[in-house]
């Protein structure tokens, strides 16, 4: 897997997937685009667009959508996610 300061747009298919199942997430048996990832408080639903990856936060509360370019690193793209909503 390449660096984590390395932009997203720089790791293959394999290597964001991989990331994925290393942060936890756990991909969706309908959309092969598709991860759900749990945590205490909160759930994500993530998708592997085609020009960025896709959030949709399930708190408590209404869900919020956010979306990170695949020009930012994995690094500040994993910090982003681990705070949640």
């Amino acid at each position: 897997m390449p660096p984590a300061e390395t932009p997203l747009n720089q790791h293959s298919l394999q290597a964001l997937e991989l990331w994925l199942q290393q942060l936890g997430a756990q991909r969706l048996d309908d959309d092969p685009c598709g991860w759900s990832w749990q945590e205490q408080g909160w759930t994500a639903e993530i998708r592997l667009q085609q020009t960025d990856l896709a959030v949709i936060w399930s708190p408590n509360e209404a869900p919020r959508p956010c979306v990170f370019p695949y020009g930012l690193s994995r690094a500040d793209v994993e910090a982003a996610l681990r705070l949640g909503p």
